[in-house]
């Protein structure tokens, strides 16, 4: 029986980089993963996939309609499907061989196979083969990640009625897909297959997409999704996904009540969210308990109600990112070798990877007016900025929202063409602790995009210039 300082359960984001930072600081670590490959669910189904996607399908998109305002005639512009696909799968090979070489220079064990405790240090390992092991742990950290969810009733097999895992790898550009849900995954990859010629409509329960960020943002981006020639049935549940003989039929109706309207497509992607992976994990036989959602209990530290047991990521509390697994893979392994390791909740961005991007961090207005706080807001749209312009991508703003009294930085939301990258001088400002006019006063290279980001602090006290 193998005897390891920390044995880490799942190799994605906030699992493998919790192993690296635990050899790092001198623990003898092994990390568990059933998979064949690392990276879990972000690298091998997920996150990289999608943008490998994401950015093949945007090229297209500007050849085909952006090119010739430039002066660049293209001609027999074409799809290659099968080459796209092969691109994205050598990126994801690339990156999971990546994480093997890491755990070998780090000197990390890869236990292959599916862990389940057996007791509170024992944790008992299947490999493919049905073949059993059990490595004793003074600590462990259970970073086993998400999976997807779906509507009662309604089965995903991956041919005609797919998760996102199945939405990265569909053989042909469908005619027409129907998208189960206008959050970030359901967007992403219905943007892809939208761009490469899909007839793509979104049906989402609320009343605009991307429910929990800024309403401003949400609307902006909503007429930009049917300005781009997606189909937004918004306010509207599903009522019944049936497959038929030509693909597939989708039911929905107004959630407050009226005539149902049913869609036929080719495809029909389910994005309605994902649920905390713990399945066949044994928490019972190490006493782990789990909250109200079904998620792993912890404490600051990322502890659980059982000393030496630790869950980080997907399957606890807070946004499904592969960023704030990674964080906390690292504040946890630092607790467990005796340092202090800590992660700010409250500046944790979020992207979303269309075109055009949408970013956030910190409090969105509504966040805001609902506890009470006075606000200054600062806003600029892109359209007054001179590389927005040169570029001939003007879509969308960055907007600040700042203490009314201390002026300090609550909540930064950006909607435009590099606000994935833009989010992140918002970030450290707010992890400062930065004023508005902090950000206002710093002298911002020109001519970039991210000079939105200083005219919007300045408009934050109501004296932009370049508008």
């Amino acid at each position: 029986m193998s005897e390891y300082d920390l044995v880490v359960i799942g190799s994605g984001p906030g699992g493998y980089v919790a192993a690296i930072r635990a050899a790092q600081l001198g623990l003898k670590t092994a990390c568990v993963e059933k998979r064949d490959t690392l990276g879990g669910t972000c690298l091998n189904v997920g996150c990289m996939p999608s943008k490998a996607l994401l950015h093949s399908s945007h090229m297209y998109e500007e050849a085909k309609h952006e090119f010739e305002k430039v002066g660049i005639k293209v001609k027999g512009l074409e799809v290659d499907l099968k080459k796209m696909m092969a691109t994205k799968d050598e990126t994801v090979s690339g990156l999971t061989g990546g994480i093997e070489f890491l755990f070998k220079k780090n000197k990390v064990d890869w236990l292959k196979g599916s862990a389940a405790f057996t007791g509170k240090n024992t944790i008992e390992i299947t490999d493919k083969d049905g073949k059993k092991s059990t490595v004793t742990a003074k600590n462990s950290i259970i970073a086993t990640g998400s999976d997807v969810s779906s509507l009662p009733g309604v089965e995903i097999d991956e041919k005609k009625v797919v998760s996102s895992t199945g939405a990265l790898s569909l053989p042909k550009v469908p005619k027409k897909m129907v998208v189960i849900g206008g959050g970030v995954i359901g967007l992403e990859l219905g943007s892809v297959w939208s761009r490469l010629g899909a007839e793509v409509t979104v049906i989402e329960f609320m009343d605009q997409v991307l429910p929990g960020m800024d309403m401003e943002v949400r609307k902006t981006f909503g007429r930009v999704l049917k300005k781009q020639g997606m189909t937004l049935k918004l306010s509207s549940k599903v009522t019944e996904v049936k497959n038929t003989k030509s693909g597939v039929s989708v039911t929905f109706e107004p959630v407050k009540g009226g005539d149902a309207t049913t869609l036929d497509a080719d495809v029909v992607l389910v994005s309605v969210g994902r649920r905390p992976y713990t399945d066949g994990l044994g928490l019972e036989m190490a006493g782990v308990e789990l909250d109200e959602r079904g998620r792993i209990a912890i404490g600051h530290d990322f502890s659980t109600n059982v000393p030496g047991i630790y869950a980080i990521g997907d399957v606890v509390e807070g946004p499904m990112l592969a960023h704030k697994a990674e964080d906390e893979g690292v504040a946890c392994a630092e607790n467990i070798a005796g340092l202090t390791g800590y992660v700010n909740h409250d500046v944790i961005p979020g992207v979303v990877y269309t075109f055009p991007e949408v970013a956030a961090v910190g409090k969105t207005e509504e966040e805001l007016k609902e506890a009470g706080v006075a606000y200054n807001v600062g806003k600029f749209p892109f359209t007054a900025n001179s590389r927005a312009k040169a570029n001939l991508q003007t879509e969308g703003f960055v907007k600040i929202l700042a203490d009314k009294d201390t002026d300090r930085i609550l909540g930064v939301h950006i909607i435009g063409a590099d606000a994935g990258n833009m989010i992140a001088q918002a970030a450290t400002a707010m992890e400062f602790g930065a004023s508005a006019e902090d950000i206002a006063l710093t002298c911002h290279a020109h001519p970039t995009e991210t000079e939105a980001v200083k005219e919007a602090a300045l408009a934050v006290h109501g004296r932009p210039i370049h508008m």
